[in-house]
C-alpha cells in the first residue's frame, strides 16, 4: 500500500512530537496499514471513525490482512454491537463511542495510540472528539500519541492546532477520465429533502450509459435513502445481469458488509456519502455522481432540525471520485458541468456552524469548560446558548453543570433529547415501552409509513423489525438497574408513545387550532401543519418527534408525532398561571394558565395591582407613541423652550424628546397611569403638570426669562415665538414693524439668536435673517424696490433705521398722528 512508505515517517514524528497529521489521500491504506503498524510496538491503538459502517469495514480489513477472524488481534466497538477480545491490540470505534469512553475515563488507560480517521470531513463529534484528545495529552497522558488523519482538510491548519509536524503519503497512480454529463435540460436546485424527480431520471440515464461504456461496478452516490429507493425503481427491469445494492447507513450491518463485498455478478452500488471515504467498495471501476450531499441544519429561533440537501463541495466531489480509481484505472460520470464545479464550495461547512448543538453542549458540560476547548472552529455563541438552555429545560444542566440525570444522559449514546426520553420514560411507562418508543425515534426508515408513530410502531412490532428490536435491546441494556421500579401498571400503548416523545420535545407538545383540525400551534410558539391525509388529522393534541419548515412557508410540516392527552401534556411540560396585565387600546387584566406559548385559560382580573397597570399603559404608549397623550398647546410650547435652553446649556436642563419621554414614562407620569383603564382615560392626563414638574429649581423659574413665550418688537407689539427648531428660534413680523431695529434678539442669556421672518404686509415671507444690520445695509434695497409698487399704502422708506416702526398703512400712520 502506498502509505507503507509514509510509516517510518510517522513513527518518527510520533516519537519526538507525540502527535502527527497524516496526509493520505483515499486508497493508500491510512485506515488499514497504518493501525497495524502503530501496534506493532506501541501497545493498544484505537482507531476513530465517523461512521459505523466503515468502523466495522475497517476491522474486518485488517483482520482480512492478519488472516484472522474479527475479534482476535484486530475488533471494533459501534452502537450496540462490539467484537473484541483479551489479545485485541487495535480497536476500531465511532467518534461518539469514543467520546463517551473519554467522558467516563479521561486517561484512556491502557491505549498508546489514538488515530482520529477522517477529520476533514468535519463531523461534530469528530471535532469534538479531536479537542478532548488533544487535552488528555495536555492535562493528563503526555505518552499518549495521537494520530489525525486527513484526505482533504487545511491540513497546516490542522498541524498548528496539534503543534505536531505532517506526514504525507502519495496516492496510488492510477488514471482517473472525468466525464461531465450535465441534464439536457436544467433541473431545479434541491430544497430541504426534495430533489427534482428529473435529475434522478438524468441519473439512472447515465447509470446505463456507464454500464454500456465501461467495465466494472458502478458506485452512484445520492444525497439520501429516499433517492436510492426511487432510483432502485427507475433501475428495476432496466439493467439485466447486474445487481442493484443500496449502501447507507439505515440498512443492517450484514447488508452493509455485503455491500462491501464482490458479487457474483456485475453490480451497481447506491449509496449516500457513507461510501466516499474509509470504505474501498471492491470492484468499483465506475462512479456515477449526482452531485448533492445532506447536511444537518438546525432552526435555532423554532427548535427544528433537520437535512437540507446542498450541491457537494469540491473536495467531497473529488473524495467521491477517487472511488473510480483506487484499485484501477476508472471513470466518474458527474453530472454537471465544468463551469459548474467551479462554484462549488471548496470543503464541506463544519457541522459546528450548523447543526444542533445540543449534544455537543451536554459532551462538554461533562468535560469542562467549551472556552478552553482546542476547537478547530468555535461554536457560534447564539446557537450555543439556545442548546444550554434546551438543556435546562430538559433537567440535564443545573447553572451550567451536569445534574445527575444530564450524567446518566451523557452515558446512553443517544441525542439527549432522547435519552431523556428513555430514562424517565422507563419510570412512568415502563422499561421495555420506552425503549421501544426511543428506538423507533433514533432508528430512520423502517416499516411502516406516514407521520403516525403509533402506526410505525405497531407495524415494527408486527414485522419484527431486526435493526429496531436490536436497538431495543441496546437500550434496554443502557438503562440502569433500577429504572422503571417505579413505573405504575401497564400505560396503554396509545398514551405510551407520546408521553415519551413529549419527555425528549416538551417544546413541541401542541394543541389544534384549526376546525379541519390540520393546524397545531407549540408550547414552544412555532406553528405546525399535518401532511394532507394524515391519520392524526383532528387529534386534539400531538407530541411532536419530527418536523421541518420548507423556505418560505409560515408552519413547520409534522413529519413523525403521536397524539397525546392534555393532563400528559400538562404534567410534562408543566402549567404556569400568571397574572397578565396588557394594553390593546384598554387596559387587558387576566389571570391566565399557559402551557408553554399556549394558553389554557384565562379570567379577568378584577382588581390588578396599581404598578402593573400603570406598566401596562406604559408599554401600550411606546408601543404606539405619545400621540396616545393629550399634549396641547401650552404643554407642546413648555417642551420646546425647555429643548432651546438645553441645546444651549446643557444640564441639568431635562430632555423632553419624544424618545426620552416614552423611554422614561412610569418615571413622570407613574402615578397618573395606575388609574388608566382606556384610551379616554388616558387621553385625559394633565400631561402639563406632569411635564412642567420635571423642570428643577431655579431654572424652572428661569425659564420666562430665558426663553419667553414672545418678544417685543419695535411697532409696540409683543409677537410669539416659534421653538420648532430649539437651535434657532423663529420671530415672524411685517418688515414694517421692525423699522429702527438694528440689534437682532437673543435669547438664554445671549446664546441662542432668533431668527427674523419678515413677512410683506400681506403676511407673505419676503426675507429671513438673523443679522439685521446687515439686512438693512444690503438686502433691504432689492426688497423695497420689489415691493413698495404691490404695496404702495404701506411704507417703504429709503432709510429704514429711522423711519418709525408700525404695522398700519401709510394713510392711517398719518391720520393717528
Amino acid at each position: 500500500m502506498p502509505v507503507a512508505a509514509a510509516v517510518p515517517g510517522l513513527l518518527a514524528a510520533l516519537e519526538t512530537h507525540g502527535a502527527a497529521v497524516l496526509q493520505a489521500p483515499p486508497g493508500t491504506g491510512k485506515t488499514t496499514l497504518v493501525p497495524l503498524a502503530l501496534a506493532a510496538g506501541r501497545g493498544r491503538v484505537v482507531v476513530a471513525e465517523p461512521r459505523r459502517v466503515a468502523a466495522r469495514a475497517a476491522a474486518a480489513r485488517m483482520a482480512a490482512l492478519l488472516g484472522e477472524p474479527v475479534g482476535g488481534t484486530v475488533g471494533y466497538a459501534v452502537r450496540g454491537d462490539r467484537r473484541v477480545g483479551p489479545a485485541t491490540r487495535v480497536e476500531v470505534v465511532t467518534t461518539g463511542l469514543l467520546l463517551r469512553r473519554l467522558l467516563r475515563d479521561p486517561e484512556l488507560p491502557g491505549v498508546s495510540v489514538l488515530l482520529l480517521d477522517e477529520v476533514h470531513e468535519r463531523q461534530l463529534d469528530a471535532d469534538l472528539v479531536l479537542a478532548f484528545a488533544l487535552q488528555t495529552r495536555e492535562l493528563l497522558r503526555e505518552d499518549l500519541r495521537l494520530v489525525a488523519a486527513s484526505a482533504t482538510l487545511d491540513v497546516p491548519r490542522l498541524a498548528g492546532l496539534l503543534a505536531a509536524p505532517v506526514v504525507t503519503a502519495s496516492a496510488p497512480v492510477h488514471p482517473l477520465d472525468v466525464r461531465w454529463c450535465p441534464p439536457a435540460r436544467p433541473v431545479r436546485p434541491p430544497e430541504g429533502l426534495r430533489v427534482d424527480p428529473a435529475l434522478l431520471d438524468h441519473v439512472a440515464g447515465l447509470v446505463r450509459r456507464a454500464l454500456g461504456e465501461r467495465d466494472g461496478d458502478v458506485l452512484v452516490f445520492l444525497p439520501g435513502t429516499g433517492e436510492i429507493r426511487a432510483l432502485e425503481g427507475r433501475l428495476a427491469g432496466a439493467v439485466p445481469d447486474v445487481d442493484v445494492v443500496p449502501l447507507h447507513g439505515r440498512r443492517s450491518a450484514a447488508e452493509q458488509d455485503a455491500a462491501l463485498r464482490p458479487g457474483p455478478r456485475r453490480r451497481v452500488v447506491l449509496a449516500t456519502a457513507v461510501a466516499e471515504s474509509s470504505l474501498t467498495v471492491p470492484g468499483v471501476r465506475v462512479v456515477v455522481d449526482a452531485g448533492l450531499a445532506r447536511v444537518p441544519h438546525f432552526d435555532h429561533a423554532r427548535g427544528l432540525g433537520g437535512l437540507d440537501t446542498v450541491r457537494v463541495s469540491r473536495a467531497g466531489a473529488d473524495q467521491r471520485a477517487g472511488r473510480a480509481a483506487r484499485e484501477a484505472p476508472g471513470t466518474v460520470y458527474r453530472a454537471w458541468s465544468p463551469a459548474e464545479h467551479a462554484l462549488l464550495s471548496p470543503h464541506t461547512a463544519p457541522e459546528v456552524l450548523t447543526a444542533d448543538l445540543t449534544g455537543f453542549a451536554l459532551l462538554c458540560a461533562g468535560w469542562g469548560d467549551v472556552a478552553d476547548l482546542p476547537l478547530l472552529d468555535a461554536p457560534p455563541p447564539g446557537p450555543l446558548a439556545a442548546a444550554r438552555e434546551a438543556l435546562h429545560r430538559l433537567g440535564a444542566l443545573s447553572d451550567g453543570a451536569l445534574t445527575p440525570l444530564g450524567r446518566r444522559m451523557a452515558d446512553v449514546g443517544l441525542h439527549p433529547r432522547l435519552a431523556r426520553a428513555l430514562l424517565e420514560g422507563a419510570d412512568r411507562v415502563g422499561r421495555r415501552t420506552a425503549a421501544e418508543v426511543v428506538a423507533l425515534l433514533s432508528e430512520d426508515g423502517g416499516p411502516g409509513a406516514g407521520d403516525d408513530l403509533l402506526a410505525r410502531w405497531r407495524a415494527a412490532d408486527r414485522e419484527r423489525w431486526p435493526q429496531w428490536r436490536r436497538e431495543v435491546d441496546r437500550l434496554l441494556a443502557a438503562l440502569p438497574a433500577d429504572a422503571g421500579a417505579r413505573a405504575g401498571a401497564g400505560t396503554p400503548r396509545d398514551l405510551a408513545a407520546g408521553l415519551v416523545v413529549a419527555l425528549a420535545h416538551p417544546e413541541r407538545v401542541a394543541r389544534r387550532r384549526s376546525e379541519d383540525g390540520t393546524a397545531y400551534a407549540t408550547a414552544g410558539g412555532t406553528g405546525l401543519e399535518l401532511a394532507p391525509g394524515s391519520g392524526l388529522r383532528g387529534s386534539p393534541w400531538l407530541a411532536v418527534a419530527v418536523a421541518d419548515r420548507a423556505p418560505g412557508r409560515a408552519a413547520a410540516r409534522v413529519r413523525t408525532a403521536a397524539p397525546l392527552e392534555e393532563d400528559t401534556a400538562r404534567a410534562v411540560v408543566g402549567v404556569r398561571v400568571a397574572d397578565e396585565v396588557g394594553w390593546d387600546g384598554d387596559v387587558r387584566a387576566r389571570r391566565v394558565e399557559r402551557l408553554g406559548a399556549l394558553e389554557l385559560s384565562a379570567r379577568p382580573l378584577a382588581d390588578p395591582p396599581a404598578g402593573a397597570v400603570a406598566a401596562a399603559v406604559a408599554e401600550g404608549v411606546r408601543r404606539e407613541g405619545l400621540h396616545l397623550l393629550t399634549f396641547g398647546a401650552a404643554a407642546r410650547s413648555l417642551r420646546a423652550r425647555v429643548a432651546c435652553c438645553r441645546a444651549a446649556q446643557g444640564d441639568p436642563w431635562p430632555d423632553l424628546s419624544d424618545e426620552h419621554l416614552l423611554a422614561t414614562l412610569p418615571d413622570w407620569l407613574g402615578v397618573p397611569l395606575a388609574g388608566v383603564r382606556s384610551r379616554r382615560d388616558l387621553a385625559r392626563i394633565d400631561v402639563l403638570t406632569a411635564v412642567r414638574a420635571l423642570l428643577p429649581w431655579p431654572q424652572a423659574g428661569r425659564l420666562d426669562e430665558l426663553a419667553p413665550l414672545d418678544l417685543p418688537v419695535p411697532s409696540g407689539r409683543r409677537v410669539a415665538l416659534d421653538y420648532t427648531d430649539p437651535a434657532a428660534p423663529v420671530l415672524a413680523l411685517k418688515l414694517q414693524e421692525a423699522f429702527g431695529w438694528t440689534a437682532t434678539p437673543r435669547l438664554v442669556e445671549g446664546r441662542v439668536p432668533v431668527v427674523l421672518h419678515l413677512l410683506s404686509p400681506a403676511g407673505r415671507p419676503l426675507a429671513v435673517t438673523a443679522d439685521l444690520a446687515s439686512f438693512w445695509r444690503t438686502v433691504y434695497p432689492s426688497v423695497r424696490a420689489e415691493n413698495r409698487g404691490r404695496y404702495a399704502k404701506h411704507p417703504w422708506p429709503q432709510d429704514p433705521l429711522s423711519a418709525v416702526p408700525t404695522a398700519r398703512t401709510t394713510r392711517a400712520a398719518r391720520g393717528s398722528g
